[in-house]
C-alpha cells in the first residue's frame, strides 16, 4: 500500500477551466423520507468489532455493512434508485402526479453499467412506473445481465470495455431523447450525478444514530469518487476536522490521486484490476473537487493487498468482494505507515463493506 498526502486540503482545487461547475449536496430534504416511504428502507448494520481492532492494532474498528442493502446488495441501491425517487416527490409536489408507483409513466432511463449502478436504476425505475434501459460492455457476465432483466431493465451490450458502453448510452439517450443517469460527473453533466451521491448522505445519517463513540479515521474506497465524496461529505458534517479522512483506490486505478497531483481532472490509464467496481480511469468532477479540499490522505493498494483482505474477512464470516473490501485493505496494510496516516492503538476506524460477494 502506499499513502498519498493531499497538498489541496482546505483549499481545494479553485477555479480550473477543466473542472465542471457545481459542488456535491451537503444535506437531504423531505426526499429522503418520501424515498424511505416507498422503499421501505431501513438502517443498514453498523457492526462493531472489538477483536478485529486489536488484530490490526488500533482501538475500535467499525464496518458500515451494506451487503444487503434494499435487498440489491450494495450501497449503490442508495443513489440512482434515489436520484429518480426524487424526480418523482418533485413531480408530486407539483401536482402533476399522485401515485408514486406511475408518477414517472413515460420517462425512460438510461445508464452504462459494470454493475450495481444498473441495478439501482432499474430499481428505481420499476418503482416509480419509468423504463431502463442499461448498457453492458462485452465483459459484463450474462448472469449479471440477467440480474437487471429480472428488476425489469432492458439490457444492451455495446462495445469490448465500460467506456464503449459508456458512449453508446450517451448516443442513444440523445437519440431517444431518454434521461441519461450516471453515477459520474462531467462538465455539462452534474445534475444526476450529484442526486446519485447526494443518496449515499443516508448512510452517513445513519451511522451518526448508530456508532457510539466519533471515528478518528474513515477509511473510503473510490472509483470515480461518488461514495467517497458523499461519506466524506457526512463525515466533515458530524464530526468536523477532528476525522482523518482516507481515500482508497486500486493502484492500476488511481483516477483521483492522479487528479490530485495534477491539480486537474485526469486520465489515470492501468491494467484491469480485480477491484472491477473501482476501476475507473477518471473521475467524477464533483467528487474530485469536494475530496480535493476535504480529504487528509488518498491511498492506492494492489490487487494481493485486496485479495488478502476479502479472505481475511470471509474467515471472519464477513463475504465481500475485493471493491467491498478496498477501504478494510488499506487499514489492515498500513503496518509500517500509521505515523503519517495518525493512527495509534487508540484509533477508532470506520470502514464500509460496500457491496456483497459476487453472484453467480
Amino acid at each position: 500500500m502506499k499513502t498519498f498526502a493531499n497538498a489541496w486540503l482546505g483549499n481545494g482545487l479553485g477555479t480550473n477551466p477543466d473542472l465542471a461547475s457545481g459542488d456535491i449536496s451537503r444535506s437531504l430534504g423531505p426526499e429522503r423520507d418520501f424515498f424511505a416511504g416507498v422503499t421501505g428502507i431501513t438502517p443498514s448494520p453498523l457492526l462493531n468489532l472489538p477483536e478485529r481492532a486489536a488484530e490490526l492494532g488500533i482501538g475500535a474498528l467499525y464496518l458500515k455493512d451494506e451487503r444487503n442493502r434494499l435487498g440489491l446488495g450494495s450501497f449503490k441501491a442508495l443513489g440512482a434508485a434515489y436520484a429518480i425517487a426524487k424526480q418523482a416527490f418533485a413531480k408530486i409536489e407539483a401536482g402533476a402526479a399522485s401515485d408514486p408507483a406511475s408518477a414517472l409513466e413515460g420517462t425512460t432511463f438510461v445508464c452504462a453499467s459494470a454493475g450495481n449502478h444498473g441495478l439501482s436504476l432499474a430499481e428505481g425505475a420499476r418503482m416509480f412506473g419509468a423504463a431502463a434501459v442499461v448498457f453492458v460492455s462485452e465483459t459484463v457476465p450474462e448472469a449479471f445481465a440477467d440480474r437487471l432483466r429480472d428488476r425489469g431493465a432492458r439490457v444492451v451490450r455495446a462495445g469490448a470495455i465500460y467506456e464503449d458502453s459508456m458512449a453508446e448510452a450517451e448516443r442513444q439517450a440523445k437519440e431517444n431523447s431518454w434521461q441519461l443517469l450516471s453515477d459520474s460527473t462531467w462538465p455539462g453533466m452534474t445534475a444526476p450525478g450529484r442526486d446519485v451521491m447526494e443518496g449515499y448522505l443516508i448512510m452517513g445519517t445513519e451511522i451518526e444514530e448508530q456508532i457510539p463513540e466519533p471515528p478518528t479515521h474513515v477509511f473510503l474506497q473510490a472509483g470515480v469518487g461518488g461514495l467517497a465524496a458523499g461519506c466524506a461529505s457526512s463525515a466533515r458534517t458530524s464530526w468536523g476536522d477532528d476525522v482523518t479522512i482516507v481515500v482508497v483506490e486500486p493502484e492500476a486505478a488511481p483516477a483521483l490521486q492522479a487528479s490530485i497531483a495534477a491539480g486537474k481532472p485526469v486520465l489515470a490509464p492501468g491494467p484491469v484490476s480485480n477491484m472491477g467496481r473501482l476501476d475507473c480511469k477518471e473521475p467524477s468532477h464533483l467528487a474530485l473537487k469536494f475530496l480535493a479540499r476535504e480529504a487528509n490522505r488518498f491511498a492506492t493498494i494492489t490487487d494481493e493487498e485486496a485479495n488478502e483482505t476479502v479472505a481475511w474477512l470471509k474467515d471472519h464470516d464477513l463475504a465481500t468482494t475485493p471493491s467491498g473490501a478496498a477501504g478494510v485493505a488499506a487499514l489492515q496494510h498500513a503496518r509500517g505507515q500509521f505515523e503519517d496516516l495518525g493512527l495509534t492503538e487508540q484509533s477508532r476506524v470506520l470502514c464500509y463493506l460496500s457491496e456483497g460477494p459476487e453472484h453467480g
